[in-house]
Order: C-alpha cells, then sequence, then structure tokens
C-alpha cells in the first residue's frame, strides 16, 4: 500500500530569530506514523501541490507581510490537494475582525474596536491601559501597550499602519495578564489536547515597531472548566462550523478572573510540541488519517 504524501508548509523567510520547533519533531512523527513526510516552503513556485495528499499549513509565519499572496496560494493548494486547514478557514482566520464576529455570537473575547485606514484615530482610550496592533498581524509585530496619557504616540503609531494600508485594532489591556499570564489551548480534530502557560508578551514603553519575544516563559497548563468551555464556545462559532485538523484558542483573564478569547488561531499556531512531547503521536496520527 503506497504511504501518503504530506507537506508541512512553512517559508523560506521566517521572521528574525523566529525557529519552528514543532517542525522536525512533527516531520518524524508523520513519517513514524507512516506516511512521507516533506517540509515544504509555500511560496515556492517549483512545488507541484497535486502531488500531496496532504498540505499541512505549519510556520507560514510570513504571511501577514503578504496576506494577499498567501491567500492566493491558499485558494490554489485546496485546489490541487486536501489543505488545512481549509482555504475558507484561512482566509477568514486571516483577519483579527474576527474576533467582532466571535464577540457578536456571544463568545466570551477581549473587547475590540476597529480603526480602518481613512477613518481617523478618535475615541483612544482615556481611563485605562490599551493595546493597538493590527487585523493582520503575528508574533506581535506592531504591537504596543499604551497608558492613557500616551495618546500622541498612540496615534502615531496608528497612522504609521494606516500608511500601509493596515487596518489598526484597540483593546484594553488586561491587566491580569501580566500576573496570570495567558493559556493557549491546543485542539486536534475538534478535541483539547493540551495546554500552556506563558507571560505577558507587551511590556510598558516596548516601541511598537521593536522585536518582542512572542511566547515567553512557555509552562505547560491544565485549563480550568471555564477556560475549556470558553475555547470550545469561540471554536463552535467558526462559520460553517468546519472540520478543523487542528486549532489554538489564546485566552486572558478579565478583571474579574473569567477567560476572555484573545485569539483564535486557525492558521499557522504554534502547537508547544517541545512541551508536550506525549501529544506528538495523537496529532502524527490525526495528520496521517487526513490524507487517507
Amino acid at each position: 500500500m503506497t504511504q501518503p504524501r504530506i507537506a508541512l508548509v512553512t517559508t523560506a523567510h521566517l521572521p528574525e530569530g523566529a525557529v519552528d520547533h514543532d517542525l522536525p519533531l512533527l516531520r518524524d512523527a508523520v513519517a513514524a506514523a507512516g506516511a512521507e513526510a516533506a517540509v515544504v516552503n509555500w511560496h515556492d513556485p517549483d512545488v507541484d501541490w497535486s502531488g500531496f495528499d496532504l498540505a499541512l499549513i505549519r510556520s507560514t509565519w510570513d504571511y501577514t507581510l503578504r496576506t494577499g499572496e498567501f491567500l492566493a496560494w491558499a485558494d490554489r493548494c485546496g485546489a490541487a490537494t486536501a489543505l488545512l486547514n481549509p482555504p475558507a478557514v484561512v482566509r477568514w482566520n486571516s483577519d483579527k475582525r474576527y474576533l467582532g464576529e466571535l464577540a457578536s455570537l456571544g463568545v466570551p473575547a477581549v473587547a475590540t474596536r476597529y480603526l480602518p485606514p481613512g477613518g481617523g484615530v478618535e475615541g483612544l482610550p482615556g481611563d485605562h491601559e490599551f493595546v493597538v496592533k493590527p487585523t493582520a498581524g503575528a508574533g506581535a509585530r506592531y504591537a504596543a501597550r499604551y497608558r492613557p496619557e500616551q495618546h500622541e504616540e498612540a496615534r502615531a503609531h496608528v497612522e504609521r499602519m494606516h500608511g500601509e494600508g493596515i487596518t489598526a485594532m484597540v483593546q484594553p489591556y488586561m491587566p491580569r495578564i501580566d500576573t496570570t499570564g495567558e493559556r493557549a489551548l491546543v485542539f486536534v480534530g475538534g478535541r483539547f489536547l493540551h495546554a500552556i502557560s506563558k507571560n505577558a508578551v507587551l511590556s510598558p514603553d516596548t516601541r511598537y515597531d521593536a522585536r518582542k519575544v512572542a511566547h515567553p516563559g512557555v509552562r505547560p497548563w491544565t485549563p480550568t472548566g471555564a477556560e475549556l468551555a470558553a475555547a470550545e464556545r469561540a471554536l463552535s462559532a467558526v462559520p460553517g462550523r468546519p472540520e478543523l485538523l487542528y486549532a489554538r484558542v489564546d485566552l486572558v483573564d478579565a478583571e474579574d478572573g473569567t477567560p476572555r478569547v484573545m485569539e483564535l488561531e486557525l492558521i499557522e499556531p504554534q502547537l508547544f510540541l517541545t512541551h508536550h512531547p506525549d501529544s506528538l503521536p495523537l496529532i502524527a496520527d490525526a495528520v496521517v488519517r487526513a490524507a487517507g
């Protein structure tokens, strides 16, 4: 019986300092599960995607710098072979305006306001810390935390993004993240697999264009019932209720201690496999089954 061929999709243009620690572990685990695994760059024009039974998006971490090109690739790849997660999910999840959609459906998400280019920079919070970041971003790129008196700096930040055609989003800074951190819950095949906790990413007075550590202080985490419920509610609200091979739901605590969805990662989330090696065979089996 012929082994399925699986493309683990990455990029040759990883952001400075970024390393996909999951990728070699997943490649070896998929091979051990009975498939042929190849690491492939999404932007390589010489790749014949129809030669694979499955293309699995992994560390395509430059996609936010060339979103239109990446979405066009996802459509082409999805027409040539099975792409996971599917192109429609990739398109929806590539713009963080999905947080507004989730909130409108009753998902406990961090309150978010959007400032598109040409719309001005009015109404920044005056009584609490807030965060400004792009609706298409990864690794805290173009993200910064501001105090209420820092409107001038925040406006310059937004205007810089507007000058590049980027929609900005404004969220209250969730102060409990400084003590309780942020949690990331990983799901495979619709079922919870494992979780991690990490420290706050945004430090006061760090410029938006400074490089940040995307996942500081990672450690394994056992989620509470409330965290699992919030994550599952977010996943159930994805348009069309698609079959998701993998998903990561990032949560923070509100002032009252209840979890809020910070991000729903359905394109290329790090899965923190070095912290949960026991999950590797489970993920690999799910990948190989999806290729069948």
